[in-house]
């Protein structure tokens, strides 16, 4: 195979008042014709700011490359290599897109929200290739079809937030593809999709480079995804390569502590441990004994759990939305986002709720906590009807009934320090007498979820993403709940993060006998957290019951697609 990238010691630095920052560190690596390389490593390692460097999209001023090369040694011109950081902004635009293409992380926020998603693929289109927009259109509907679009005409005349994420996924996989690039870089392009989505959207990738001969650079934090798509892994750590490798041998005999711990801490479909492993433990060297929860014990929970009345019961809920309306303005046509849904969950116990976007479980958990309101059913807590209650009667519920939302970085007042954010719902119910003892109570929060009284004063922008989750359970615990909802509150942190917060609820349970409604679409994370399971679809029930049993007999086609779609089974 011939050499298409190289990229030699590169080092790239972020300027700042407080001295400069180091992304990436004397940073080697090549990728070949027809090749897909892997980079991994958590947030932070240097992963997406390789990538950027390679397209020349760095902040600059504030990013600064201060070592390296990056040669891309051009199929269309009989040129040999260009030096892709000594080229002039004017002259790198006739490589970006048309040779070397890049899927952005985000499909949120990668395309323009004012613009039609046709229009924005036409755009491309015509600045490399110079044809009239009727020739683009028609290009743009063809490669809908290639990455598998439904309706290909309403989504080209759609704008981005009348789609799915995954199908904002596509558009953006058929963007990259529109001027049949040699090189395609994607950036954790299926980071907190549905793992059937996912599993598409890989299949897809693969698909399109056995077709176009593509070479890939394919980032991820998760070593199960790498294992789906790539041929060769190099495993990033503070901006530095660790370890470099095939990608089978990377992860059945990794070398590095940090590759080992990046093994180590993704949850199995197969077995439940005590604890997690964390990168932290690997980087330590610390004696990390991975100790199975046997049958024995899985049972002796369960007779203790459901020996007990149930702390909450859910009796034929029904959620629905107007979805037509005529020209008089009447509904003649509902959307049931949760349709005739029945469980019940004891103190105590981790209930699982799973299935994929759309499906009603985010819905069903508002409801619950009352910031949905239902069309029928009942909810009731330790035997209170809760719907029907006036909102001075169900005060007292709403300290005992909390939620940790999916996303913290909406979660949290950007204007308002992260004491004050734990603070403020002791002060609406009136917990504690003093305000001194409200900052005490908040920054033992603090020091309960691994942070400290010295971060009290800081603002969110200050923290990770896994950090500013355990800000926001700390918010969650300050009232003192009994019953937690948690909404997919790890499908985006990286994997030993993931591991760290799951660790914490697990200690967190214990020491104050919380109740979880674990919400998630990942079902090896809810093999580990989960004593029960609800698997939804389109808002009615597939399956209920012990996960290891349901995911041993799947019985419907929808849970059997759901376990076949997990990355990295084997």
């Amino acid at each position: 195979m011939s050499r298409l990238l190289e990229i030699n010691n590169l080092t790239v630095d972020f300027l700042s008042a407080g001295g400069a920052t180091r992304a990436v560190d004397n940073l080697s690596l090549y990728l070949d014709q027809g090749e897909t390389l892997g980079i991994v490593g958590e947030s932070g390692s240097g992963k997406s700011v390789t990538a950027l460097s390679i397209m020349q999209l760095l902040p600059f001023p504030a990013a600064k490359i201060e070592t390296g090369d990056i040669w891309y040694h051009s199929q269309r011109e009989d040129k040999g290599g260009v030096n892709l950081l000594t080229r002039p902004e004017n002259d790198l635009r006739r490589y970006r897109g048309a040779d070397i293409a890049m899927i952005f992380q985000e499909p949120m926020t990668s395309l323009n929200p004012v613009f039609r998603c046709g229009h924005q693929v036409t755009e491309a289109i015509q600045l490399h290739q110079k044809v009239s927009f009727d020739v683009a259109r028609d290009m743009t509907l063809q490669l809908f079809e290639r990455v598998n679009l439904p309706d290909p005409l309403r989504i080209f005349n759609a704008y981005p937030h009348q789609i799915s994420g995954g199908q904002k996924q596509r558009v953006m996989i058929a963007m990259a593809m529109s001027c049949r690039p040699a090189i395609l870089i994607a950036d954790e392009p299926t980071t907190a999709l549905d793992v059937t989505v996912q599993k598409a959207i890989l299949d897809l990738m693969r698909d399109l480079k056995e077709e176009s001969a593509l070479s890939m650079i394919f980032i991820s934090h998760d070593l199960g995804v790498i294992s789906e798509i790539c041929d060769r892994v190099i495993v990033m750590l503070q901006g530095k390569v660790v370890e470099e490798g095939p990608v089978k041998d990377i992860l059945k005999k990794p070398k590095h502590p940090y590759t080992r711990g990046l093994v180590a801490c993704r949850p199995s479909i197969s077995h439940k441990l005590h604890r997690m492993a964390t990168v932290a433990d690997f980087l330590d060297e610390k004696a990390f004994e991975a100790k199975i929860v046997t049958a024995q014990e899985t049972a002796g929970r369960e007779e203790v759990l459901y020996a007990q009345s149930p702390l909450l019961q859910v009796k034929d809920l029904t959620v629905r939305y107007p979805s037509r309306k005529n020209w008089a303005g009447q509904v003649t046509e509902w959307l049931h986002a949760v349709k005739d849904v029945s469980f019940d969950v004891f103190p105590g116990e981790t209930f699982g709720l799973a299935g994929e976007s759309g499906c009603g479980k985010t819905t069903l958990g508002r409801t619950i906590a009352r910031l949905t309101e239902a069309y029928s059913g009942e909810v009731l807590y330790k035997g209170a009807e809760l719907q029907k209650m006036g909102d001075a009667d169900f005060r007292p519920y709403r300290r005992e009934i909390q939620v940790v939302f999916q996303d913290p970085y909406s979660s949290l007042n950007p204007r308002m320090a992260i004491g004050d954010a734990i603070v403020e719902p002791m002060q609406v119910h009136q917990l504690y007498n003093t305000a001194q003892a409200r900052k005490e109570k908040a920054i033992a929060l603090l020091e309960t979820v691994g942070l400290s009284s010295e971060h009290f004063q800081r603002y969110p922008h200050e923290f990770s993403g896994g950090q500013r989750q355990r800000i926001c359970i700390a918010r969650a615990l300050a009232l003192e709940p009994k019953f937690l909802i948690c909404d997919e509150i790890v499908s985006a942190l990286d994997v030993s993060i993931q591991a760290t917060v799951l660790n914490l609820l697990k200690d967190l349970q214990e020491e104050y006998g919380l109740t979880y409604l674990f919400i998630s679409h990942d079902l090896s994370v809810i093999k580990q957290m989960c004593d029960r399971l609800l698997i939804m679809n389109r808002g009615e029930i597939e399956a209920i019951g012990y996960p290891e049993e349901i995911f041993r007999n799947p019985g419907r086609e929808y849970v059997r697609r759901l376990l076949e779609a997990l990355p990295g089974k084997d």
